[in-house]
């Protein structure tokens, strides 16, 4: 292993070691922030650029050292920035953050893991490469799937950064309005369970599949296609016109 690989498990080790010692988890509670709510108002009021700037970060540093907290912190930002601007801000800090966990996964785990399994893999990364972006989109919509297990497990595949980035803040947009917009009407929220309902569950679920099934019906209308000749040029057919016998 690297130098570089030691020193950068060496700061996610210490910085996860220090939320744990320091117990930070209690700040990212529901009823920690339901009892702040109006001294971060008034500090907001007084400090805006700072406290936008210091939840970006911290959202960030959640996100990409995959710690507990990213839904407290989604619904923080729609009770401190409204439902527009915490939309903006959460979607950016949600995705950088989940970039920042992918490129970490892909640093530390993925080589070892594609070494020792590659041969097993080889189908899967495949299909990744192939379709992959349609996957995660799927992923991303359907709450189900855990947010740090979906940013870790991507960046063991041959997924580009870039495809992962785009296509997560667009997979994750519908669940971020949720959530921001419950933040907004935080004082009527009793458990984070009580903001997703199966019917919504179940529209993501329907939102995400869409392009999974709209891609298989192509495919499938090419390959019967393909079977029948359809893909074949038609030859010619033979000009009506008689020959010209001045040449």
């Amino acid at each position: 292993m690297s130098k570089g690989r030691i020193a950068a498990i060496g700061v996610i080790v210490a910085l996860v070691v220090a939320f744990l010692w320091f117990d930070l988890g209690r700040y990212l509670s529901l009823d920690y922030l339901k009892a702040q709510q109006a001294g971060i108002d008034a500090f907001y009021r007084e400090h805006p650029l700072a406290v936008l700037a210091a939840y970006f970060l911290v959202y960030v540093a959640i996100t990409g050292l995959s710690l507990p907290g990213a839904a407290i912190m989604t619904l923080a930002g729609g009770a401190v920035f409204g439902l527009l601007w915490g939309t903006v801000v959460v979607s950016f800090a949600s995705t950088l953050g989940a970039t920042v966990a992918f490129l970490v996964s892909r640093y530390i785990l993925r080589d070892g893991i594609q070494r020792r399994y590659g041969d097993r893999l080889k189908t899967i990364n495949a299909g990744v490469e192939r379709d992959g972006g349609f996957y995660l989109f799927t992923v991303r919509l359907v709450p189900a799937f855990p947010f740090f297990v979906i940013n870790l497990v991507m960046g063991l595949t041959p997924m580009r950064t870039l495809t992962f980035a785009w296509v997560s803040q667009l997979g994750m947009l519908p669940g971020t309005i949720v959530y921001v917009n419950a933040g907004t009407q935080l004082g009527r929220i009793e458990s984070l369970q009580g903001i997703l309902s199966p019917t919504l569950i179940g529209s993501f679920v329907l939102l995400g599949i869409f392009p999974l099934l709209a891609r298989w019906a192509v495919g499938a209308v090419q390959r019967r296609r393909h079977a029948r000749g359809g893909d074949e040029t038609p030859p010619r057919p033979a000009s009506s016109r008689p020959p010209d016998d001045s040449l």
